[in-house]
């Protein structure tokens, strides 16, 4: 599983002009699924993500996880992490996984980041959507479970 984190200040996303999920200051998540991933790369990835270290403490040090700054993680499937862009000029997406194996495991990836306490918005699967943040910082990190 690729993921990539943005700190943000608002995070929001919609499906034909309706906000279907919507977060203040948190994490904003895209994340991809490839054919050889288990919950255990979703248990690695939710735990990580989970204790991140990226919001800044008192000093204006980065040393504090969204959870413990209370923030929120809008959460949004996205194969196209996985287009191989090496040949020619059109993404090839064979490194994708199929959404019946993707699917579920991207919902076991945010179950598990509420089994943490976060509260997690998603995206709708599969759908084409619109998504919208203010990155704060910037920060904005790739994290891949291999």
């Amino acid at each position: 599983m690729r993921v990539v984190v943005q700190r943000c200040k608002r995070a929001e996303v919609t499906v034909n002009h309706r906000s279907i999920g919507r977060i203040d200051k948190g994490l904003m998540l895209l994340v991809g699924v490839t054919h050889e991933d288990t919950e255990q790369d979703a248990k690695y990835l939710a735990e990580k993500i989970a204790g991140l270290r990226i919001f800044e403490d008192e000093t204006g040090k980065m040393n504090l996880s969204v959870l413990e700054t209370d923030g929120q993680i809008l959460s949004v499937s996205q194969f196209t992490l996985y287009g191989d862009c090496r040949k020619g000029k059109r993404p090839n997406f064979m490194a994708a996984a199929r959404p019946e194996q993707a699917e579920p495991l991207y919902d076991k990836f945010n179950d598990l980041l509420r089994a943490q306490g976060l509260q997690v918005e998603t995206g709708a699967f599969g759908e084409m959507m619109d998504v919208s943040l203010t990155n704060w910082g910037p920060v904005t990190l790739v994290i891949d479970s291999k």
